[in-house]
């Protein structure tokens, strides 16, 4: 049961690097959709 154990906690590792590594790498693209949003002068402090 050790080694089964032992063996679970390696996979999970290795999946959680590969996780890292390919969020890392990864070229994700900038969104292309213009966004513009009226904010009141309320908000605003004066």
């Amino acid at each position: 049961m050790k080694t089964l154990s032992r063996i679970l906690v390696i996979l999970v590792f290795l999946v959680l690097g590969a996780g890292v590594a390919f969020l890392a790498t990864w070229d994700m693209p900038p969104p292309t959709a213009k966004v513009e949003k009226v904010i009141p002068n309320e908000r605003f402090a004066r």
